[in-house]
């Protein structure tokens, strides 16, 4: 897990949006999963990850290659 001050960590990386709840707009977090590899790059994006979903999702891009 990756931590800034701010949300500028998360504004580069994309993942920090407008959303809503209950008529109200704001700003946050997308929850998002970046696979980072040995050598500091990218190596998978889960975007919008459901929880119920997550590992799954992450054991599936682990198994086919990602930051391997």
């Amino acid at each position: 897990m990756r931590v800034s001050e701010g949300h500028a960590v998360a504004e580069a990386f994309g993942v920090w949006v407008e959303k809503s709840c209950a008529g109200r707009t704001y700003h946050g977090n997308e929850r998002t999963t970046f696979v980072i590899g040995p050598d500091g790059r990218v190596e998978a994006v889960l975007p919008r990850v459901k929880p119920d979903a997550h590992v799954d999702l992450l054991l599936s891009a682990l198994a086919s290659g990602a930051a391997a």
